[in-house]
């Protein structure tokens, strides 16, 4: 693994940049233009493959794009839900037919997919989901039941990519499947959250009243074909190397958005003056962001190994590593962010500068999509072999 971008990297970047940057901040709500704009460039599906109309690279492009975009003050959530996590998962499990009906609108920007995984009384404990889905004797067809929390933009989203739960035909047990549900399916309801958060997609409650799905909805068309066979826990496990590329991407998400209120701060600090020289001249304004800057910088290092190991295939080892780049770039942006505002004092809290709405949206990144305490503990049990207390 190099750590020093190749030029087709080198060049991907800078005209991402400077895309994001010939764009308004921050897309209102269900505008799909600037997604449109982005995918038609190739950037929203530079990850899937080239057969289905995608870009053919990896998670390390697309964390590059999503990374290049929030420096510009354009971050895009749903790109870490629909190419990222949606895209990824039905390209590695999916079937062919699925495969073509999706793959191709992901990448080209003419339909979204949103990702629901928690659950009210689940939270970071996947193994306690209860969304569940039973075959009809009658039809083949399946029957979805459930709820869902915290799902991103499922009103512009064509489809949910849903985590439940099946039995096992041959072992009896539950096994975790994913299934695709179109967003106007009957039985399938959503109501809005209200957040404190200024962001351009809502957050969804979802409540699934035995949705009727057919048998193609189940990613992979069967538990056995989907996720393997291999133990209880096999279906678990194969869900989660499909989810490593969220992790990574929330870290570039951070990185992005760190790099945005940094770029504000210090241009304020070059021009503000209060006594003979401009504040970034004193160690107490430029020392700050400086550290700030290291510790992005840090954080970009461990995201980009997280992404080589895992284009390279090694789920293992890019599961150690995503969780560390999520966890490291979002303490970076919390930090950025903080020093960002203070550096600016009371105009860091006004619109014109943009970086008080950063405050919320920074500790999404320390939250989501695993908080920074689970990440500890699978550094502590995973890496370093100490005991579980749960």
């Amino acid at each position: 693994m190099s750590v020093i971008e190749s030029e087709e990297h080198k060049a991907l970047r800078e005209a991402v940049a400077s895309f994001a940057k010939n764009h308004p901040r921050t897309p209102a709500p269900g505008d799909r233009q600037f997604w449109q704009e982005a995918a038609k460039l190739g950037y929203i599906g530079v990850n899937l493959p080239e057969a289905y109309g995608g870009g053919g690279g990896g998670i390390t492009e697309l964390c590059l794009v999503l990374e290049e975009m929030g420096a510009a003050g354009n971050p895009l959530l749903m790109m870490i839900v629909s190419p990222a996590i949606c895209g990824t998962v039905i390209s590695r499990f999916g079937t062919e037919a699925q495969k073509r009906e999706w793959l191709p609108a992901l990448a080209d920007g003419s339909r979204l997919m949103a990702f629901g995984i928690t659950e009210p009384d689940a939270g970071s404990n996947s193994h306690r989901i209860t969304t569940t889905a039973r075959r009809d004797p009658d039809t083949g067809d399946w029957l979805l039941t459930g709820r869902k929390v915290f799902v991103s933009g499922v009103d512009i989203a064509d489809a949910t990519l849903i985590v439940g739960r099946t039995e096992d035909a041959r072992t009896g047990s539950l096994k975790p499947c994913l299934f695709i549900v179109p967003r106007d399916t009957p039985g399938f309801g959503r109501r809005v959250i209200d957040m404190e958060l200024n962001a351009a997609e809502k957050q969804f409650e979802l409540v699934l009243d035995d949705v009727r799905l057919p048998a193609d909805a189940l990613v992979g068309g069967g538990p056995s074909h989907a996720f393997g066979s291999g133990g209880e826990d096999a279906g678990l496990l194969q869900l989660f190397a499909g989810l490593n590329p969220e992790r990574i991407m929330t870290a570039a998400f951070a990185i992005g958005m760190g790099r945005f209120a940094l770029s504000r701060a210090v241009e304020y600090a070059r021009e503000r003056t209060v006594w003979k020289a401009p504040i970034g001249a004193h160690q107490a304004i430029a020392h700050p962001l400086a550290q700030a800057h290291i510790e992005l910088e840090l954080a970009r290092l461990m995201m980009q190994k997280a992404a080589y190991l895992y284009d390279a295939g090694d789920d293992v080892g890019a599961g150690e590593a995503a969780n560390m780049a999520k966890y490291a770039a979002a303490e970076a942006c919390v930090k950025a962010v903080d020093q960002a505002v203070h550096t600016l004092g009371g105009n860091g809290l006004t619109r014109e500068f943009g970086l008080a709405r950063l405050i919320t949206a920074a500790r999404v990144s320390r939250i989501a999509p695993v908080s920074r305490e689970m990440i500890l503990n699978y550094v502590s049990h995973q890496t370093l072999g100490l005991p579980k207390s749960y």
